[in-house]
């Protein structure tokens, strides 16, 4: 029997990449599903979409047009809808594209097969965007992965309610799964050759899972627990919220190897004027605080972060003080953007009078402030001898590898394929825009 196929289009954040890697498993192991890489020949499509993307909405429903050309040769063909927009839309999503037949929010992936199923059975398109609280990843098969490096979620939503973020309207508040459950997943991951462990959450810092003892577990601890997997060499997380950047997670820096050389630290603006519009509850100075206690545990730690620029009400004052924080510490990337209004929260009311030239112009400064200082870092790395993760094949070169640093950055060397998936020593030899070069350091005897 031929096996049914599977196209799956994912956006947005790592976040979706997990969610995007579940579906996959939980198709092939309950429904019979492979994955192919286009959608002509699929029997289900499934689009995973992301809210933060400027015009997500209309570029959802742009896809799901092509999509429909698709499914007009092929009308047994499904359809189905995940992530944040749908989560947003909800039936919205058939009144405007009445030929998808499932629309499913984050929180209920796993009820995709039942409702596809459904879907069949009544002839009436299905819609489940609610939110039950932790129950998908009870749901869920056991992670499969062919490469050194995966993704775990550790925890859903978001409770923050910062004033210009839909991600508590789309993913829910903050929920924590148990610690048992995280520990199994990463044990399950390292025992197929995982090596590297990246824990994921809206808010991954606020993670408080029941332990055993049925008491609330930190995320240090959790961070402590994974340490001691076997298997695991190195841990990241993301996407973390300054204010629960506690001591205890900045003193877990100075005990556990494991933890990458590397953070990212969403800041969003130097200005405490807009610091406070956008609700994110902290101050510039504390901030920088936070990163002093860091340094003094890990003095060499790269640091990167997230900016908006253009925030309703910023004035070049606001802006001044956000370049000065970038002197001060000294990011080694961001990803930054010009504001743009998401529909449904407190900040699209907000007016809004500076011209987007300006916003561009603003924009451009700060990211060639954070590219030179990123190449100053690199540069210092020359000569060094890092310890990386091999990944894959380099896009470019016969006989290249690609491997990524402890702290982020990807190196190119000749070497073995055998290497890939291998920790492996490499002398920094070469900086380029936006990668290294670098050559295998073989250990004695």
């Amino acid at each position: 029997m031929t096996a049914k196929k599977l196209y799956l289009r994912s956006f947005g954040c790592q976040m979706n990449d997990y969610d995007s890697a579940r579906i996959v498993d939980l198709m092939r192991e309950k429904c019979g599903y492979e994955r192919l890489d286009a959608p002509e020949q699929a029997d289900l499509v499934v689009i995973v979409t992301c809210s933060i993307r400027e015009k997500a909405q209309e570029k959802t429903f742009s896809d799901l047009g092509r999509i429909r050309e698709i499914k007009k040769e092929r009308p047994d063909m499904m359809i189905a809808v995940g992530g944040c927009v749908a989560s947003q839309e909800g039936k919205n999503i058939l009144r405007r594209a009445p030929w998808v037949d499932v629309v499913f929010g984050p929180q209920t992936l796993h009820r995709l097969p039942a409702l596809l199923e459904k879907r069949l059975q009544t002839g009436r398109s299905q819609v489940d965007v609610t939110f039950p609280e932790i129950e998908k990843f009870d749901h869920l098969p056991a992670p499969r992965c062919e490469g050194a490096t995966a993704f775990v979620s550790v925890m859903e939503g978001c409770s923050k309610y910062c004033s210009y973020c839909v991600v508590p309207y789309t993913r829910g508040e903050e929920i924590s799964r148990p610690l048992m459950d995280v520990l199994v997943e990463c044990a399950q991951l390292a025992a197929q050759g995982v090596k590297e462990i990246t824990l994921l959450g809206q808010n991954v810092n606020a993670y408080q899972g029941k332990g055993v003892d049925g008491k609330e577990v930190g995320f240090a601890l959790l961070l402590e627990y994974v340490s001691e997997i076997a298997g695991i060499e190195r841990i990241r997380y993301t996407t973390s919220h300054p204010k629960e950047f506690s001591d205890r997670l900045i003193a877990a820096y100075g005990k556990l190897p494991k933890l990458a050389n590397h953070v990212h630290l969403p800041v969003q603006s130097g200005s405490d004027t807009i610091l406070t519009a956008m609700k994110r509850g902290y101050t510039h100075d504390w901030y920088l605080d936070r990163i002093a206690k860091l340094r003094a545990v890990r003095p060499d730690i790269c640091i990167a972060t997230d900016f908006i620029v253009g925030f309703p009400g910023e004035t070049q004052e606001d802006f001044d003080e956000t370049m000065r924080l970038i002197e001060e510490v000294g990011f080694d990337a961001s990803f930054s953007f010009v504001y743009s209004k998401r529909p449904g929260t407190p900040a699209a009311d907000l007016p809004d009078d500076t011209p987007q030239e300006v916003k561009l112009k603003r924009l451009q400064h700060l990211q060639a402030v954070i590219e030179a200082n990123a190449n100053k870092i690199a540069n210092a790395m020359l000569g060094q001898v890092e310890r990386c993760l091999v990944f894959d094949h380099a896009r470019r070169g016969e006989g290249m590898l690609s491997a990524r640093t402890d702290n982020n950055r990807v190196v190119n060397f000749v070497g073995d394929a055998s290497l890939i998936g291998q920790m492996v020593d490499v002398r920094i030899t070469e900086v380029f825009p936006h990668s290294l070069g670098g050559e295998l350091v073989q250990k004695e005897g």
